[in-house]
């Protein structure tokens, strides 16, 4: 049994060091963006009627952020898709607005 291990002399290659950039690529544009994000996102909760609504445009711009990160000109594409996620919200925030009023009537009819 002792044939089949063997003890292996261990060597070790000179230590490398390299300096790393602490500052992220597109640092810049992450600032700018959120910047943005955050100055469109103020005039949507500007316009929303209650704290759920609220919560639909915030998702809305978190969402469209993600989108145009992936982008190659992500401070070009995210007023519009903003604009597109938070129509979608909006057409959302309706609809449930519409099942919970038929909800109300089903339950006081019952």
């Amino acid at each position: 049994m002792n044939e089949t291990n063997k003890k292996l002399r261990t060597r070790f290659a000179p230590e490398t060091r390299f300096e790393v950039q602490a500052v992220p690529f597109r640092a810049r544009e992450t600032n700018e963006l959120e910047r943005l994000k955050d100055r469109l996102l103020s005039q949507l909760l500007a316009q929303a009627s209650n704290a759920e609504q609220n919560t639909l445009f915030r998702q809305a711009a978190n969402d469209a952020v993600a989108l145009a990160w992936a982008t190659s000109f992500p401070l070009l594409f995210l007023p519009t898709l903003l604009e597109e996620k938070a129509a979608v919200a909006r057409r959302q925030f309706s609809r449930q607005q519409q099942i919970r009023r038929r909800s109300r009537a089903l339950t006081l009819a019952a």
